[in-house]
């Protein structure tokens, strides 16, 4: 089985991503955690990170090439990150979004890092956009476009273990035999 786990930053989707991962004795494999470590190997912030692949694009096209060629290549997986779901394509068996209101996410990722609302605020919001920018110009997608996603769940209106709770439940009842609507994941240029 390959599930995708995505969202934004501070959606709950790493939390979600090992926990459901264990449930299901899955590979947890984090675009974030791999992005982070090469941002600290080079002595900056995950937002700094994001400006510098701005104008260097081979950051994210090495990341994105190695995500893409492990949904191809590999079974057992979870691959969480913000394009998980579109890297994989059609080799994913469920795609998961995760999102909640920019001002819920600001409120985790300060309390997670120790910095203030404002703060992570306006990181957030500088990330997503730069984020979005590359996306687009790099692969043609959409990160706003929901279409590809099977499941999709705005994590400010449950619990962490409600969500989890719901997930398990999706994925648990899943029947590949049966499975008659996968989404397709159209339009993508995988420019690596």
């Amino acid at each position: 089985m390959l599930l995708t786990v995505s969202g934004p930053p501070g959606s709950g989707k790493s939390t979600t991503a090992a926990a459901l991962a264990k449930a299901f004795e899955l590979e947890h494999i984090s675009g974030g955690d791999i992005f982070r470590s090469l941002a600290a190997e080079r002595g900056l912030t995950p937002v700094e990170f994001n400006e510098l692949a701005e104008t260097d694009d081979q950051i994210d096209r090495d990341l994105d090439r190695r995500l893409h060629e492990i949904a191809k290549e590999r079974d057992d997986v979870l691959l969480e990150s913000r394009l998980a779901g579109w890297l994989a394509g059609d080799d994913a068996d469920i795609k998961v979004w995760l999102d909640a209101p920019l001002n819920i996410r600001a409120e985790r990722i300060a309390d997670r890092e120790d910095k203030s609302f404002e703060t992570a605020y306006e990181e957030t919001h500088r990330r997503e956009r730069s984020e979005a920018k590359r996306y687009r110009e790099y692969y043609n997608i959409d990160i706003d476009d929901r279409s590809i996603y099977d499941l999709v769940y705005n994590t400010a209106r449950w619990s962490p273990e409600g969500v989890l709770g719901m997930l398990t439940t999706a994925v648990d009842s899943y029947d590949p035999n049966s499975d008659e609507g996968k989404a397709p994941v159209d339009g993508v240029i995988y420019d690596f």
